[in-house]
């Protein structure tokens, strides 16, 4: 059984010392049994960092409506049983259980604070400044604050495909963005720069090798990358090669409607 003293030695082995904010992506079933479970996880991630940030986003507030703009990465009128089911968001709503149960402990945390974003919300502990940087118009908002200010990276037994600050780096690069809506007590708010799907993004490994510190812990792998150097790498890729990171099904309709913009 894995250990906080174990999680916290070999976190500092990747380099963290206490000094760099940190966006973290985490699966706690990756590393098999961890005493203490999800809470020892964030704890030991906030025991070597400035600050830690996930995402704790909420898709149950999502609406889908007859028709809106075009070439939107969407069928409209596609989700009326959905629409029927979806919640208002309220910031003590929890985050999605695609983000996973460390995801919604950090949020849990008594320091915790989180931003607004009736979909995208992040939640943060000794981010606030990161956190409350986010605004409807720019929802990647707390990542540029963190690659501004030397962050990292941290993914805990996940992919790139859970790597969220791609997308920030792909809006840096240009990419189509899209618009959602969402179920809010103020009534149905439009959320413009909605990213592109991310199944594509492990096409990005290799170019971050060089970059990327690596361990195992139990049976997880887990993975350190400055911002910085991520979100350069992705604009360096998307500007040779426009078509670079996006997916290969065919039912994808935002990947899909990127490469249609390009032609």
């Amino acid at each position: 059984m894995i250990t906080f003293r174990e999680l916290v030695t070999a976190l500092r082995q990747l380099g963290l010392n206490g000094t760099q904010p940190i966006i973290a992506h985490a699966s706690l079933s990756a590393f098999g049994p961890v005493k203490g479970g999800a809470d020892t996880l964030v704890g030991s991630i906030l025991a070597v960092s400035a600050g830690v940030m996930m995402p704790t986003f909420t898709y149950k507030t999502m609406l889908t409506p007859p028709d809106g703009p075009p070439n939107n990465g969407i069928t409209y009128g596609s989700e009326g049983d959905q629409n029927q089911m979806a919640e208002f968001f309220h910031p003590e709503m929890p985050a999605d259980t695609l983000m996973g149960i460390v995801a919604e402990t950090l949020r849990q945390h008594p320091q915790a604070q989180r931003s607004i974003h009736p979909i995208y919300s992040f939640a943060g502990v000794h981010l606030e400044e990161a956190i409350h940087a986010q605004t409807l118009a720019e929802p990647f908002a707390p990542i540029e604050w963190l690659t501004d200010s030397q962050g990292m990276v941290l993914l805990l037994g996940v992919d790139h495909t859970a790597n969220t600050s791609i997308h920030y780096a792909e809006q840096r690069a240009g990419r189509r963005r899209f618009i959602r809506w969402a179920l809010t007590s103020q009534g149905i708010v439009e959320c413009p720069a909605w990213p592109g799907c991310s199944f594509g993004f492990n096409a990005i490994t290799p170019w971050l090798e060089s970059y990327t510190r690596k361990i195992i812990l139990g049976n997880a792998l887990i993975q350190l990358i400055p911002l910085s150097m991520l979100v350069r790498t992705t604009e360096r890729i998307i500007a040779a090669d426009p078509n670079a990171l996006l997916c290969e099904l065919e039912d994808c309709e935002r990947c899909q409607a990127v490469r249609d913009s390009l032609r």
